[in-house]
């Protein structure tokens, strides 16, 4: 379990999802975000990459999670090689606890699973082209633009494409 401090802040735990929590996290995204997923696609992404699969809780209640599955692809950032790559299927924290690490230290844990448990060699995502907080957050993590995906969400919004290379065990 990880920690997470903000002075005068209540603290954050960070741990991999548990089968009971998958409620909480559908109920999360679909306060958060969009783009919603069934129970069982949750579940297939928990019981598959149970380690790539991270949630943030405070005072008992998860706020937070970070859900990803590892895919053999054309890499994002090497032109026409075969990678072992995480994608970062879905990101959300509750706005009340938003500007607070909590997304930061999410993707961070789930970056280093996926290079630690999966042998992930990159990561990607897809992410709004009007999502700027969540773009410049990224950024600072170190994923780049690779691409702008046209009419990528259901409602006709384009995707910026980013990917991060992942260190790996030698």
């Amino acid at each position: 379990m990880q920690e997470a401090e903000k002075a005068g802040r209540p603290k954050a735990f960070f741990r991999t999802v548990m089968m009971e929590d998958l409620i909480q996290v559908m109920n999360i995204n679909r306060i958060c975000l969009p783009e919603n997923y069934t129970y069982s696609f949750f579940e297939d992404l928990a019981k598959v990459y149970p380690k790539a699969f991270w949630v943030a809780v405070v005072d008992g209640r998860i706020v937070g999670y970070v859900m990803c599955r590892v895919e053999r692809i054309f890499s994002k950032l090497d032109f026409l090689k075969i990678k072992k790559a995480g994608h970062i299927v879905s990101v959300a924290v509750l706005p009340e606890h938003r500007k607070k690490g909590i997304a930061t230290e999410l993707i961070r844990q789930a970056l280093k699973s996926l290079a630690e448990h999966y042998g992930c060699e990159e990561a990607y995502l897809e992410v709004r082209v009007s999502n700027d907080v969540a773009i410049s957050l990224y950024h600072k993590l170190g994923f780049v633009s690779r691409e702008v995906q046209r009419r990528y969400y259901a409602d006709g919004e384009d995707a910026l494409l980013m990917a991060v290379k992942l260190p790996q065990n030698s």
